[in-house]
């Protein structure tokens, strides 16, 4: 059994601004196991929130995949 508790892969986000989309996450992948910890750091507007919303199941990424704890987040239930 896998200690892997987050997994993202080639996870994207856009967001349509007038007649513009505009790319916040491109390609990210991120892997963190049971017991890791890890700090997500950068630039004001860089994605940090939107990453983190997310991870969080607030939001959707647009592309890529988001696992946790082996689970799509795509295919839970809002009960689960």
């Amino acid at each position: 059994m896998s200690n892997l508790v987050i997994e993202c892969k080639q996870l994207g986000k856009s967001y349509q601004d007038g007649k513009n989309q505009v790319e916040v996450l491109k390609g990210v992948n991120l892997s963190v196991t049971q017991g890791e910890m890890l700090a997500i750091v950068g630039s004001s507007g860089s994605g940090k929130s939107t990453l983190l919303h997310i991870l969080g199941t607030l939001d959707k990424g647009s592309r890529g995949s988001v696992k946790i704890k082996g689970e799509e987040v795509a295919a839970l239930s809002r009960n689960h």
